[in-house]
């Protein structure tokens, strides 16, 4: 396996980009329910992802890249049924404290919905099955590359809007953030692109027209 899989995976990726169009990759289906300076709420359809845990790390780049290669074999066919699967976006890395100094990292890959059935995973391969039913998602689009040194001021970015919006005399909706330090990073976008980059800070949260989750 080649050590930067998930950057090839992501040179593939057409999204964002000039030549080709964005609905040629296909994502989570979803609707936004608000939009604020810095935040979006968005009601996420149900969805199936394929999770690799990558437990006790303290590096979100290491183990994305972990994560992914795992990801990457059961893409090109490490399943019961050796299906090459349909390309998606965004890959996902969702971050949650396992102990003072190191966090779990569960590095995801959306299946898309013209897959069917799912294929299970090579046992070899300690990956998993998800499915997520409909929930609302805060999300803060940022720039530039996802890294170590600033993913955690882009969530407390996140978890910054978050409260002024809930504090804001005009606002009509009250925003309920589930868990403070749960957080999950999209990206997008190839190693290659230097300019026009987005990435996504996720974090799942309670608000009106959301169901319980």
């Amino acid at each position: 396996m080649e050590i930067h899989a998930l950057h090839h995976y992501l040179c593939l990726l057409p999204l964002f980009c000039h030549l080709l169009p964005c609905y040629a990759i296909e994502s989570p289906q979803y609707i936004v329910l608000l939009t604020a300076p810095d935040v979006e709420i968005r009601l996420y359809n149900e969805s199936v992802w394929i999770s690799a845990l990558v437990p006790a790390s303290n590096s979100f780049q290491d183990s994305t890249e972990d994560g992914f290669h795992r990801l990457y074999q059961y893409i090109h066919g490490a399943n019961a049924n050796s299906l090459r699967l349909k390309k998606t976006a965004p890959i996902l890395t969702s971050i949650s404290q396992a102990a003072v100094n190191s966090c779990n990292h569960y590095v995801r890959f959306y299946l898309s919905r013209q897959v069917g059935l799912t294929p299970q995973p090579n046992p070899e391969l300690n990956l998993q099955v998800e499915k997520w039913r409909s929930h609302c998602i805060a999300v803060r689009k940022f720039s530039g590359f996802a890294k170590d040194g600033n993913i955690d001021k882009e969530k407390l970015g996140l978890v910054s809007s978050l409260d002024r919006l809930s504090s804001s005399a005009k606002s009509k909706n009250s925003v309920i953030l589930e868990d403070k330090s749960a957080y999950a990073v999209a990206q997008y976008n190839a190693s290659f692109h230097l300019s026009g980059r987005l990435n996504e800070v996720w974090m799942n949260v309670s608000a009106q027209g959301c169901p319980l989750y």
